[in-house]
């Protein structure tokens, strides 16, 4: 049963009201705060004129006329969803990652896949979430929401994911903790925009595989890299059934459609009875909690795919390119703004929505509301994202939503607000 939050657990939930409160009362003030995907690439018109193409296609598949088939759409449907064989398709032709259709569950949004992944595996007072600090936000407030421990870790670039991981999974036993699940964004982390290599990601494998843990990989951002070689998705090198693959249409359509969907790998840890008992499990937890994902936005995001050939590829690439010059455009007015300032740096991701300052002063809760309040920009401590106090000095500046000239008056702002810190006002 989910508990009173802890203090600590407490505090992270307010995270996402202290934004929405600061932006209502600064409504002028710029934002790098929200990793949202840009408006002019929905197509929201586009996408519902593909429903009829959906309908013939389930029709199709049961029969009956095509109007029939229409109002099923509007009335309460399968559980585990309508789309899963295109989604099944599509993953493996864009990401790589084979599946078979029936070990894809679609939810509403990957927020509900997080919280059914986590909900389903951690059900005993002892079972214990891994996750590496700094985190999204959305894994720590389904632990947080549902009274389940985390246990974090943390590493410089220079130090060993696996080596961490270990010492976090040993930490936890050693108290009488179960680890159960670990939560990992490999391909542009949210916060950090960073990306593990393919002998972190063999490696995190290989440990969770050992220790009995299943890896819950988030991949919202993958297919928006910039330039450089993708690295396999953990789920395509997974050979002992422990990588549990999690998606969302948030980012390639738009997010209001709340589609996203998981992908059960054909067993767990080497038993095909224990995935198809998960996947029951999840299904069961899912049918009490939204019922069913919407048969209309699922039928948009079939329309869409099948019109596109099943691959979301060829549709993303004006994105990728109006994010690339974004990302190109921080970097610069970075640059120009701090490149003469000793101890201040940033990282340059290859894709994804996100990069972080690197400053040589704390930077909290108090100084987000200066920032907001006297400069005209918001911006996201990264301790809002961490689990210990290794981040205070880091800020995630998200470019996703935005243009060039929004983002260089907006790090001018936060210019302002640094180098009058640095003068000691």
């Amino acid at each position: 049963m989910p508990t009173t939050p802890a203090p600590a657990a407490a505090s992270r939930l307010d995270v996402m009201n202290f934004l929405n409160e600061i932006a209502g009362d600064n409504p002028q003030a710029l934002s790098f705060a929200s990793g949202r995907p840009a408006e002019a690439f929905f197509g929201a018109q586009e996408y519902m004129q593909r429903i009829p193409e959906f309908v013939r296609h389930l029709q199709g598949r049961l029969g009956g006329s095509f109007d029939d088939t229409f109002k099923q759409l509007a009335q309460y449907g399968r559980t585990n969803g309508i789309i899963n064989e295109l989604i099944s398709i599509q993953t493996l032709r864009d990401e790589g990652v084979a599946s078979e259709a029936g070990h894809v569950i679609v939810t509403a949004g990957c927020q509900e896949a997080m919280d059914l992944c986590v909900t389903t595996l951690c059900r005993e007072p002892d079972d214990v979430l891994l996750v590496r600090s700094p985190t999204y936000i959305g894994i720590t407030g389904v632990a947080d929401i549902n009274g389940i421990e985390i246990v974090h870790f943390s590493c410089a670039a220079a130090d060993s994911v696996a080596d961490a991981l270990t010492a976090a999974i040993r930490g936890a036993r050693q108290r009488g903790k179960r680890p159960r699940a670990l939560y990992l964004v490999p391909d542009f982390d949210n916060p950090t925009g960073t990306v593990l290599s393919r002998a972190e990601r063999e490696a995190i494998i290989a440990i969770s595989a050992a220790e009995g843990v299943v890896v819950l990989e988030d991949n919202p951002y993958g297919m928006f890299r910039y330039e450089g070689t993708s690295e396999p998705r953990m789920a395509s090198l997974d050979a002992h059934g422990c990588v549990v693959y999690l998606g969302t249409y948030a980012k390639t359509l738009c997010p209001a459609l709340r589609v996203g969907f998981m992908i059960v790998p054909p067993t767990l840890f080497g038993d095909a009875a224990a995935a198809k008992a998960f996947i029951g499990a999840v299904s069961q937890a899912k049918s009490f909690v939204t019922v069913n994902t919407s048969q209309i936005a699922q039928a948009v995001v079939g329309g869409v795919l099948l019109a596109e050939d099943l691959s979301l590829a060829r549709r993303i690439v004006p994105a990728i390119a109006f994010y690339r010059h974004n990302r190109d455009a921080m970097v610069q007015a970075l640059q120009a703004e701090f490149g003469a300032d000793a101890g201040i740096s940033w990282n340059e991701p290859q894709g994804g929505f996100f990069l972080v300052l690197s400053l040589p002063f704390a930077f909290g809760r108090a100084e987000a509301e200066i920032c907001t309040r006297d400069h005209g920009v918001i911006v996201m401590p990264l301790s809002f994202f961490a689990l210990d106090d290794g981040e205070s000095h880091r800020v995630r500046l998200a470019f996703s939503n935005s243009d060039p000239q929004r983002i260089r008056e907006g790090v001018a702002r936060l210019g302002r607000f640094v180098h009058g810190r640095l003068r000691g006002g």
